[in-house]
């Protein structure tokens, strides 16, 4: 379950917040809307992933004493 600081989102309170979203954007935007969360999230990721690969590289390089 999601939480917050008032306590735990319920199923009501979750049908709540999914029925505003839809009526608020309609449901031929909400695909379009995941889909570019889905393609920030991977960007992310990527990201993430070549800092990763660049400090394992330095580390590498890096002179041992």
């Amino acid at each position: 379950m999601l939480t917050y600081p008032l306590g735990v989102i319920g199923f009501w309170q979750l049908a709540i917040i999914v029925l505003i979203v839809l009526l608020l954007f309609g449901g031929k935007k909400i695909p379009e809307l995941m889909k570019g969360l889905g393609k920030g999230v991977r960007s992310f990721k990527e990201g993430l992933n070549e800092v990763e690969d660049q400090i394992n590289k330095s580390d590498d390089e890096a002179p041992k004493q």
